[in-house]
């Protein structure tokens, strides 16, 4: 015998036995936990059983980005008119390479899924979420925790959920910042808002001459610039009729081109949230006909909602609307982490992204204290607040905060640095940024559903920004000028720059209030900065 081979003789039962060993098993398998990653539900619910262990499941898991501070110094760049990067922003194969997951990170947490006899789908372009398939026994081996079914107390709302935080090998944990996909609670609302009488004719509102006249944009798109070569995505956990559309464009005898569907995390088939849906897509195309509509739907979920997040910031549309939204407590922090990622990346990649700030005032969650909407208070998200528009002789005339308008201060998201303290005295996010019409009496005449109605909420104040953007970025491309991309850092600069450039270019709201917070000159937490006022803004901006 060989020195060599005695030497490997002698070793392997040592081996054998450190393995064997209790404490080496333990090392092995050591676990830590993804804190904040059990929706709040379950504490309001009463567990009704085991979720059945063949039963399907599909998750999405979310991986920590690389370089947080690199990232965080290019986008403040990208947003300051004095940086050469000005406006230089990433494609998403830029962005993976220098913010996604390493290959040998993405490699190793597949190997560990696949290994607990998950089935693994396609890594999103942006390097940052493995969608992973199996049984329910298999997924609860695999992240740590027990799916059971629950039903919510004072309803009849039943679904599944983890018990517990999942929880992952110590040599992956830090890798993966999300398990989402391990509850089916749909909790995802729309803040649409809908007068209570439907029409068998138009009803009042504002129809695509109005709405243009009203926010100073008559001139602009009879110029040619109508949105033509910008692309607006509508994040919609709904599906919709396309033929309520369809009613809409012959009614205001609109030439536009029909909305694709993309779907995300398997789409959806439930049409609960159809008149949402109608709602965005007809502000936009009644604002903004020559524009590219893209909805993209998904499941009312956790999964559904880091999919289509995911899928948005990968495919790098220009234009994002958000309608629908949670209280900033209701969604997990781990959720809300892996979201605020996506977001970050949008800004990297000059994505404008719009979001409804809610219809509940200053009590979002409705609990009697002051709360604030998710995702609006992202600070790399624009909160569309609601306002109550009057008109003469369909020229704006006033608006005045509505009280339905979602406004506050986050209590998850330090303030940002476009927030002076002039502007926002707290040390945390305020919210919204702008606003828009959104009291149903003032509203929008939709067709929704069979019939007219007239429609407001922020949800009709999102689409009407995103619809806005895509008509600024279509004068952009043809002058020679900036896309808005992204659009906090362009607004809170345009706002601030000289006070006769934003009494121009915005539409300052300093009455009324949503409860606990008054609308006031300048900036405040129910209206923002105001609305847009069109020809004015686009020629200050561009």
């Amino acid at each position: 015998m060989t020195p060599l081979a005695g030497l490997l003789a002698l070793s392997l039962p040592v081996v054998a036995a450190l393995a064997a060993s209790p404490a080496f098993a333990a090392q092995a398998d050591t676990r830590v936990a993804l804190h904040g990653d059990v929706i709040s539900a379950v504490s309001n619910s009463a567990k009704t059983g085991e979720v059945a262990s063949d039963k399907k499941v599909q998750v999405s898991v979310s991986l920590t980005p690389r370089d947080t501070k690199g990232l965080d110094a290019f986008i403040a760049k990208v947003g300051d008119k004095k940086s050469p990067q000005y406006k230089h922003y990433l494609t998403v194969k830029q962005y993976a390479a220098r913010y996604g997951a390493t290959s040998a990170t993405i490699a190793k947490v597949s190997k560990y899924l696949k290994s607990q006899g998950l089935k693994t789908g396609a890594v999103s372009a942006n390097h940052l979420t493995i969608g992973a398939s199996g049984t329910a026994s298999q997924v609860e081996k695999a992240f740590g925790t027990t799916l059971a079914k629950f039903k919510e107390k004072g309803s009849n709302h039943s679904y599944f959920a983890n018990t517990t935080a999942p929880k992952l090998p110590a040599g992956i944990a830090s890798a993966v910042s999300d398990v989402a996909g391990l509850n089916d609670y749909a909790k995802y609302h729309h803040n649409a808002q809908a007068a209570p009488h439907a029409t068998a004719k138009a009803a009042a509102g504002l129809t695509p001459t109005t709405a243009k006249k009203a926010y100073n944009l008559t001139s602009t798109v009879s110029a040619g610039y109508d949105g033509t070569g910008s692309t607006v995505a509508l994040l919609e956990f709904s599906a919709f009729k396309q033929s309520d559309v369809t009613k809409y464009d012959t009614n205001y005898s609109l030439s536009v081109a029909t909305p694709t569907v993309v779907a995300a995390g398997g789409g959806t088939t439930d049409t609960s949230g159809q008149d949402e849906v109608d709602l965005d897509i007809e502000v936009v195309q009644a604002l903004a006909p020559g524009s590219t509509i893209k909805v993209y739907e998904a499941p009312n979920s956790d999964a559904g909602e880091t999919a289509v997040y995911s899928k948005l910031v990968s495919d790098d549309v220009p234009i994002i609307s958000i309608s629908w939204g949670i209280y900033e407590s209701g969604e997990t922090a781990s959720n809300r982490t892996a979201l605020n990622t996506d977001f970050q990346e949008a800004a990297a990649q000059g994505q404008s992204v719009f979001a409804a700030s809610g219809d509940s005032g200053s009590d979002d969650a409705g609990d009697g204290g002051t709360s604030v909407d998710f995702p609006a208070s992202d600070p790399y998200v624009t909160g569309t607040g609601g306002t109550t528009l009057t008109t003469s002789s369909g020229t704006w005339s006033k608006e005045t905060a509505w009280s339905g308008s979602g406004g506050g201060v986050s209590s998850i998201y330090s303030r940002p640095s476009f927030q002076t303290s002039s502007e926002n005295s707290s040390s945390y996010r305020g919210v919204p940024d702008v606003a828009a019409d959104a009291n149903p009496s003032s509203g929008w005449s939709i067709y929704t559903e069979g019939a007219w109605y007239e429609f407001g909420g922020t949800s009709a104040a999102a689409p009407n920004w995103a619809a806005f953007t895509a008509i600024l970025d279509d004068e952009a491309d043809e002058t020679g000028g900036y896309e808005l991309g992204y659009a906090n850092s362009t607004i809170y600069a345009l706002a601030t720059s000289s006070s006769s450039t934003y009494a121009s270019a915005f539409h300052d709201v300093t009455s009324g209030s949503n409860g606990d917070y008054s609308a006031g000159t300048g900036y405040d937490k129910v209206t923002g900065w105001g609305s847009y006022n069109g020809a004015n803004f686009i020629s200050a901006e561009l």
